[in-house]
């Protein structure tokens, strides 16, 4: 039986970082800061770059264009890089070696790209605009890539194994805001959890909540709160936003008729948008009241800690969305 430990949510990523790059000599890890002393900008990084060193862990120049670049030229060669861009803000000044290159790749002529983007999103930690941003919806709008977010230590782990085994390009945002906020059960060994399949964090029968990443947490607080007024709330937490585990979305909405899409990104034309469409197309007549969204507000995240709490979502408004739909 595979044994458990209690782990970080850095940890954890640190530990599939180290797992990967031992049993896979073609598994680099590159990006501004994240070798020798430092191991990047949150220390992700630093327990690789000491056991490896800067043969395979490698610094380099501030152009996250010039080294994502790199990268897709190392994974057409046979490598797996790995690379931090050290904010997910930071990802725009490489987007076309993403987006018009990388994804595009194995359509234009066959060829796998098999590298990784880490890249830490999310608020919180009163960093501003530059530096709390979740650019997630960019990548899910763009065939041919693979986009992960997860909410826990146990995911992060498995999740970042299964994206480096990938052979596709995936983008994996880790929560910052959870880095070391975030201790729960990790398990032993190099067991990949799948891409595209999603996981009940919480089951219930009034309502639905779909949800990823650091939001998760505050959806099943909010899930707690209600249930003393005898409100159950289920809350799914997608993992994977592409592939999307779809079924499961279908089968918990079937279940309770009434969906509320909840994620820390702007909700204009965010992912939770493109949830709501399907659940619409897909599951109307499973609906006892409208699909509802949560997100944060249309406008650059602000420095002010009580503007930037106004900015977020949290368990406050998700519990008065949850009351107004079960009412509705």
């Amino acid at each position: 039986m595979t044994a458990t430990r209690q782990l970080t949510y850095l940890d954890a990523i640190a530990e599939a970082l180290a797992i990967e790059m031992e049993n896979d000599p073609d598994v680099i890890v590159l990006g501004t800061d994240v070798g020798g002393d430092f191991g990047g900008a949150f220390k992700v990084t630093k327990r690789v770059a000491a056991q490896f060193g800067p043969l395979r862990v490698k610094n380099m120049p501030m152009t996250e264009l010039a080294f994502i670049g790199a990268a897709n030229g190392m994974a057409l060669m046979g490598m797996r890089p790995v690379v931090e861009v050290q904010f997910a803000d930071f990802i725009s000044t490489g987007f076309d070696s993403i987006v018009q290159y990388a994804a595009t790749t194995h359509y234009r002529w066959g060829a796998s790209v098999p590298w990784v983007i880490r890249a830490p999103s999310d608020g919180g930690i009163r960093s501003g605009p530059f530096h709390s941003q979740n650019p997630e919806a960019w990548f899910v709008h763009t065939p041919g890539l693979k986009v992960v977010a997860p909410a826990t230590p146990e995911d992060a782990k498995g999740l970042l194994l299964a994206a480096i085994r990938d052979d596709n390009p995936v983008i994996y945002f880790e929560a910052k805001p959870l880095y070391r906020s975030l201790k729960g059960p990790v398990s032993d060994g190099s067991a990949a959890i799948p891409l595209g399949v999603a996981r009940i964090a919480r089951a219930g029968d009034d309502l639905s909540i779909i949800t990823y990443g650091s939001t998760v947490h505050d959806s099943v607080q909010a899930a707690d709160e209600v249930a003393g007024d005898g409100i159950s709330v289920e809350v799914i937490d997608l993992r994977s936003l592409k592939p999307m585990d779809t079924d499961a979305i279908l089968e918990s909405v079937a279940k309770t008729g009434r969906a509320l899409v909840v994620h820390a990104a702007n909700r204009m034309a965010g992912v939770g948008a493109e949830v709501a469409a399907f659940i619409g197309e897909e599951a109307f007549g499973d609906l006892d009241a409208p699909v509802r969204r949560l997100g944060g507000l249309d406008i650059p995240i602000p420095f002010s800690p009580p503007l930037e709490d106004a900015y977020r979502v949290g368990p406050h408004s998700i519990v008065q969305a949850i009351r107004e739909m079960v009412a509705w």
